[in-house]
């Protein structure tokens, strides 16, 4: 089943506004909020050091565009994660069917209780493949409609996926992720890469990678980043991880191990900054510990 914009035109445009307003306060603004909590950070932590106690607010700096913010709370979040697998269906992608497949299985043999798959694959339009599921022969099953042909439009597959599967979700499941299987190349997409990484960043959506060779070889892209650029600036824009295909038994324990055992939400409200621009974030910790989060908060209004 291919997604289809006349049809969820209006629910999408009902459920985007009515997260805006539930959330316009505390994504949105910096002056005063009627939900208590602030803005909200996903972050990735974990000690590198032999001590055994609770990372704690004190231990976390946090800065937005050099000042430094006040954070409110920094608690473990032990919930089940929600991923999206974004696989790259286009004629030319540097992988057969048969890795395409094998690299997305395993994410079903690596997530906890609780977690759920959603596998979507594109070429010139984003195709659901599997809907949100646990089970590993559901997922098997459904993965025969594999094949490669068209163009990637990659863009606008995450503008589409993010739209009409991860944002639904919020604002009751706060920890989503998308799994890009690809190189990273767009050819044809209308959406610009700077409002797909702005929107991910937005709804706090962790990006990871596993890496297909390049395709084009690092040629210059018009108007968007090499391919190679857009895997970087989609995982380390959103506190992901770049892992190569050929490593995908690895990757996906990583990635499921860290979601379900790494997880922290920062609560904080911004202030001295501006609500007008993209604000840089900058996120550090005491000697022995180690996080990612995001490194920008797109613009509060646009």
């Amino acid at each position: 089943m291919r997604f289809s914009v006349k049809k969820v035109w209006i629910s999408s445009l009902f459920l985007l506004c009515f997260s805006a307003f539930l959330f316009a306060q505390s994504r949105h603004s910096v002056k005063g909020s009627a939900d208590l909590e602030g803005t909200i950070l996903s972050v990735t932590a974990w000690r590198t050091d032999s001590k055994t106690d609770q990372i704690k607010p004190e231990n976390i700096f946090l800065y937005e565009n050099g000042i430094e913010q006040k954070i409110k709370n920094f608690s473990y979040d032990p919930s089940p994660a929600k991923i999206l697998i974004l696989v790259d269906n286009s004629q030319t992608i540097r992988g057969d069917v048969e890795k395409l497949k094998a690299a997305t299985m395993e994410f079903a043999y690596e997530i906890f209780e609780g977690d759920q798959l959603f596998v979507a694959a594109f070429d010139e339009k984003p195709e659901i493949i599997q809907e949100w599921t646990d089970d590993a022969k559901k997922m098997e099953t459904s993965l025969s409609t594999f094949r490669k042909q068209g163009n990637p439009y990659l863009f606008d597959a995450l503008e589409a996926t993010t739209r009409e599967i991860l944002v639904p979700l919020m604002p009751g499941t706060r920890k989503t992720a998308v799994v890009l299987i690809g190189d990273g190349l767009d050819r044809g997409s209308k959406t610009p890469f700077e409002k797909v990484l702005g929107e991910l960043q937005n709804q706090n959506i962790t990006v990871y990678a596993l890496q297909i060779p390049d395709r084009t070889g690092g040629a210059y892209r018009r108007n968007s980043p090499k391919a190679n650029q857009v895997i970087e600036q989609l995982t380390e824009g959103t506190g992901g991880k770049i892992f190569p295909i050929e490593e995908a038994q690895t990757a996906a324990k990583f990635i499921c191990d860290e979601l379900r055992k790494n997880r922290y939400l920062l609560s904080y409200f911004p202030t001295n900054t501006s609500t007008y621009d993209a604000r840089k974030v900058f996120l550090v910790a005491d000697e022995g510990i180690s996080l990612r989060t995001k490194n920008a908060q797109p613009p509060n209004i646009k």
